[in-house]
């Protein structure tokens, strides 16, 4: 089956490309390093010739509100309009957990843009909502850390393995359109401090943290916002797994 990746060169991309490719599938990458630009349109038509199903892994770094949905749903429309004239059958976006239950964040809103067009538009489509992946606690320290110090929000996630995140878009992908797929998150609970604590632990690195609702993320995602719905489908890579092989 021939099946293009958007957002290729990003890492669920390229995780993605290789779990495709390990089954045998021809894989297209889309990314504006190889040549395709999502924004303009350039050599999108030609990236998608035969090909039956696209998967949206596309990103944007943190932004202004506006400036985020505007991005993301331009890329978004010109995806969909491609794929349209490509004749293509399964419109496959990465979604995250919770972003219907939290207003205030500019990343959110962009992707609830992506999935308010993906659903109203003339592909059909599936939307796998996953929640935050195990390094995201490490990524949050990493935005906040000065001189030895970081603050992180005292949030509950069930972290997801992003390789488990690509073997199930891949899974999805081959299979029919079915709208909006269950979420998908890790096997248990954690909490964002400690999930920075044993990171910084199991990289050998000292950073004081202060937690805090201050900072980065605010208390519309605190309590079980951020967790996955009833009947999610359950990854089998535990935070856990993670550290032991290395925290990377």
């Amino acid at each position: 089956m021939r099946i293009a990746i958007a957002g290729a060169t990003g890492r669920i991309g390229a995780l993605t490309a290789d779990a495709l490719k390990r089954q045998g599938h021809d894989v297209v990458r889309v990314s504006r390093s190889l040549g395709v630009d999502l924004m303009t349109g350039d050599g999108l038509d030609e990236a998608l010739a035969g090909v039956e199903a696209v998967i949206d892994t596309t990103n944007v770094a943190a932004a202004e509100r506006s400036e985020t949905v505007a991005y993301l749903g331009a890329l978004t429309r010109n995806l969909l309009e491609a794929e349209q004239r490509a004749g293509v059958r399964h419109h496959v976006l990465l979604s995250i957990v919770g972003i219907h239950r939290v207003d205030d964040n500019a990343h959110y809103a962009g992707k609830r843009e992506q999935e308010r067009l993906v659903a109203g538009g003339p592909v059909p489509w599936t939307i796998v909502p996953a929640t935050q992946f195990h390094d995201f606690a490490a990524m949050v320290t990493g935005w906040t850390e000065r001189d030895g110090v970081a603050t992180v929000a005292p949030l509950l996630v069930q972290p997801i393995a992003p390789r488990d995140v690509a073997d199930i878009l891949a899974e999805v992908a081959v299979g029919e359109p079915q709208g909006h797929h269950v979420d998908i998150a890790g096997p248990a609970t954690e909490d964002l401090v400690d999930m920075a604590r044993r990171t910084n632990e199991a990289r050998g690195r000292r950073v004081r943290l202060v937690p805090t609702w201050s900072g980065v993320f605010g208390t519309s995602m605190s309590g079980n916002v951020l967790l996955p719905g009833d009947g999610a489908r359950i990854a089998p890579t535990s935070f856990d797994d993670w550290l032991a092989a290395g925290a990377r």
